[in-house]
């Protein structure tokens, strides 16, 4: 799937449209750009690492596209500053993980969360008109191919686990479920403002960028919208795949317990 889907632009072939003084005010306002970048680039690194030690030729090069894009998504954002003047702080070097399949297991389950929520705000970003509709559709390709790595990863994740030696998998389950504990807590101790004297790049982007938006919807309808949005982008795909659930249970849960009004 993630092969037989791929789009094979290029950054540097993006016409960026004009945009009013306001749109740009607004789109500089935004404190989520240097986060973006960095976490691109993180991704970038880490996937990549985890490729090298894979032995099977289809699953490396399905792991090596997979980094590939997401260093084309930092190279989108970066030339989307460049075009509209939006400075960023200087990237410092990424050293390669010690720990390639953790590293790549954090990825993974960092992007099943954030990309759920980003479905939702790009949307609302849509509808409200926050971003011009020409640079909503520039971007339409980026939240697709980021929609196509958590549905490989999902898949991933439970080949991996059935074709390693028993003894193997309950050590698998406890790392991967404490992770997901570490990136839960860390999006809630956001979602608080507890992470104020993290840097920057740090801070979660989808609830920094939510703020700015402006969001007016309900933290009930906003889970309605990710949760229509996510069942939308995945319909596309191959019904014989695994879809990510973890997130939209946990989602349907909270919204089942945050009052109606």
């Amino acid at each position: 799937m993630l092969l037989e889907t791929h789009h094979p632009y290029d950054p540097a072939d993006i016409a960026w449209p004009e945009l009013t003084q306001d749109d740009l005010r607004r789109l500089a306002s935004l404190p989520i750009w240097d986060t973006a970048v960095h976490k691109e680039s993180c991704a970038t690194v880490r996937v990549q690492a985890f490729a090298q030690r894979v032995t099977d030729p289809l699953l490396r090069q399905a792991l090596e596209l997979d980094a590939s894009e997401e260093a084309r998504h930092e190279a989108v954002l970066t030339r989307l500053a460049q075009a509209y003047r939006i400075p960023l702080s200087p990237e410092a070097a990424i050293a390669a993980p010690k720990d390639p399949e953790r590293a790549w297991l954090l990825t993974g389950l960092a992007e099943c969360i954030d990309v759920f929520f980003a479905f939702g705000l790009f949307e609302v970003a849509r509808r409200s008109g926050f971003f011009p509709a020409k640079l909503v559709e520039t971007f339409e390709p980026v939240i697709q191919e980021e929609c196509r790595h958590i549905l490989f990863f999902a898949n991933w994740v439970v080949w991996y686990r059935r074709n390693m030696p028993w003894w193997r998998r309950p050590l698998f389950a406890i790392k991967t479920l404490r992770l997901s504990l570490h990136l839960v807590r860390e999006r809630v101790a956001m979602a608080k403002g507890m992470g104020a004297r993290r840097r920057p790049r740090d801070v979660n982007f989808t609830m920094t960028g939510a703020r700015s938006v402006g969001i007016k919807l309900k933290p009930r309808e906003l889970i309605g919208l990710c949760l229509a949005e996510n069942e939308r982008r995945m319909a596309g795909y191959d019904p014989r795949l695994l879809r990510p659930t973890t997130v939209p249970r946990l989602a349907r849960l909270v919204q089942r317990l945050l009052p109606a009004a």
